[in-house]
């Protein structure tokens, strides 16, 4: 499978990849490195992951970091309950104890959370294991061993070898930095807000009965938006939310009116001082005058 194929694979999944990411994807499936994806949040980073789970028709699993993440909520646990009442039945049965101990930490009695699911995964599976940044550092040194050797030592087990390597994203949105450890083990790309035609072919893939006028006009818009000085930029999720809306008020182009297009803005903007900033001067610069829009919109449309 070459760039081109999985680029065409994420398409038919609505995910429009550029080519520098559609590279990188094939990188990680032939050398077997897990990618790293940085930037802002709502830039489809975790996208990426259910787009190539779909894509190359694998299973997904997903791991959500965050402080208090630990090894029973990422990789296992044992199922301490069942473990009770194998106890119980044993001393009720008055069977064989000898082996209880062994029988209780088996693979029969083990709780397998994502990291373990992928590793185990008898066909190849997509690992996404999302903000890996919100995790301690603890953690991440954990991951190195999964990472660096696909497997997993359970103490009561041994070593757990995965029986097939799956397609490792992680995704972090820069809140501090990863160690150089964990980057030497991964592919590294940068997702950054997409340039204006991409944006135009992803609204498009995604809400192909949205007004193509709206369309062209409400992503000029946010990309003006995006600009100003906010202190939470929106990203493509906040541009589909906003169409979304302005497509459930039946409308085909942005209201001239700013009031009417100030009321439909808390799809975009997700913080009080950056609603509070954008005033009827402000709204009507990045509104722009029609005939601006119009001219801006065909200039989009005669690139694609």
């Amino acid at each position: 499978m070459n760039v081109q194929e999985i680029s065409a694979l994420l398409t038919e999944s609505s995910y429009v990849a550029d080519d520098s990411l559609a590279e990188m994807v094939w990188m990680g499936l032939t050398i077997d490195r897990p990618l790293l994806l940085e930037g802002e949040a709502g830039v489809g980073k975790t996208a990426i992951a259910q787009a190539c789970a779909t894509s190359l028709n694998r299973p997904l699993f997903r791991l959500q970091c965050h402080e208090s993440l630990d090894l029973n909520q990422a990789v296992y646990e044992w199922n301490y309950s069942r473990q009770l009442l194998e106890i119980r039945l044993r001393e009720a049965e008055g069977g064989d104890k000898s082996s209880l101990r062994d029988d209780l930490f088996s693979q029969e009695f083990l709780l397998q959370r994502p990291l373990m699911q992928a590793i185990t995964s008898l066909s190849p599976a997509v690992l996404l294991i999302d903000e890996i940044d919100r995790a301690d550092e603890a953690f991440e040194a954990y991951l190195l061993e999964v990472l660096g050797e696909f497997q997993i030592t359970v103490p009561e087990l041994g070593t757990i070898k995965a029986k097939s390597h799956p397609l490792v994203i992680l995704t972090s949105n820069g809140t501090r930095d990863l160690s150089d450890a964990l980057r030497r083990r991964c592919l590294y790309h940068y997702v950054d807000y997409p340039s204006v035609p991409r944006e135009l072919n992803i609204v498009k893939a995604l809400l192909p009965n949205a007004n193509l006028e709206l369309v062209q006009q409400a992503v000029l818009f946010v990309h003006r938006l995006r600009k100003e000085d906010l202190d939470k930029t929106p990203g493509i999720a906040e541009t589909l939310d906003w169409i979304r809306v302005l497509c459930a008020k039946d409308l085909t182009k942005l209201p001239e009116d700013p009031a009417e297009l100030l009321s439909t803005l808390s799809a975009l903007l997700k913080t009080r001082s950056d609603q509070w900033q954008i005033s009827n001067q402000t709204l009507n610069k990045l509104m722009g005058s029609n005939k601006r829009v119009g001219i801006d919109a065909g200039v989009v449309a005669s690139r694609n």
